[in-house]
């Protein structure tokens, strides 16, 4: 799931969908976050996804954007995820080092999470040398939360230039599980309730943002980091206790086992 800044002018939409080829298997466009959530997978992933992130870098100006959701670039998030049959490109990298924060022999997911890491650092080291881009790593043992909170104050880029790119600014690279992205619009309008609920929920299961959005309606913004405990009807029910919801929206895909759940 790629998370891009430019979720308004279609025709800059489209144009990165086509750069992503055949590996795009969905993409989601949200216009108050001004954001766009590029899924890639399969064999092309790798030149799917370098393509798609030089295209970002030509087209879309970070000193242009104005969304309500935070981001640190025009490429904003790049996440590998392994998919249970299908192992990530960078499996087998020679040579390549999984860097300081990979799974160790103890750590959960360390064996699953193995050429994600690899793939991770590949990339990042790649969009550092090619594009001169500013890179963060995040995952398993490092939160992306935590990455956003801690650049160029706290941690200085894993890869590539100490300070942001002008028009592109950095990204955050990381490996991790499959999750779920799940939006959450709220009746009231009370952002101080809003920003009480997503504090309420939010557990290592369940990442929530509260978002004001152009009209004065309120979203709660979730993150299902192990959908597999933790899923959408969960995540539903933690918020319409507290307040009645408007709607819901699917942000990406969803494993089928989290749906057959619901």
């Amino acid at each position: 799931m790629v998370n891009v800044a430019e979720g308004r002018n279609l025709a800059t939409i489209e144009a990165l969908a086509s750069a992503a080829g055949s590996s795009l298997v969905d993409l989601h466009s949200d216009f108050d976050h001004h954001r766009s959530v590029l899924t890639l997978a399969g064999p092309a992933l790798v030149e799917s996804l370098h393509a798609l992130a030089r295209r970002t870098v030509e087209l879309v100006d970070l000193r242009e954007h104005r969304g309500v959701h935070p981001r640190l670039g025009v490429l904003d998030v790049v996440p590998f995820a392994p998919l249970p049959s299908a192992p990530l490109p960078g499996d087998s990298l020679p040579g390549d080092s999984p860097g300081a924060d990979s799974p160790g022999a103890d750590s959960p997911g360390a064996d699953s999470l193995g050429a994600a890491v690899a793939a991770r650092n590949a990339f990042a080291g790649w969009a550092a040398a090619e594009l001169g881009l500013p890179c963060f790593l995040y995952g398993p043992h490092r939160s992306l939360p935590d990455v956003r909170r801690g650049a160029f104050v706290q941690r200085a880029p894993d890869y590539g230039p100490p300070l942001p790119s002008p028009g592109a600014g950095a990204v955050c690279v990381g490996a991790r599980p499959l999750l779920v992205a799940y939006n959450l619009w709220l009746e009231t309008d009370d952002l101080r309730q809003a920003r009480q609920i997503a504090a309420a929920i939010r557990r290592p299961h369940l990442r929530a943002l509260a978002l004001a959005l152009p009209g004065g309606t309120l979203q709660v913004s979730c993150n299902l980091v192990a959908p597999e405990q933790l899923g959408p009807a969960q995540a539903y029910d933690a918020v319409s206790a507290m307040t009645p919801i408007a709607r819901a929206e699917l942000v990406g895909l969803i494993p089928a086992a989290v749906l057959a759940a619901v």
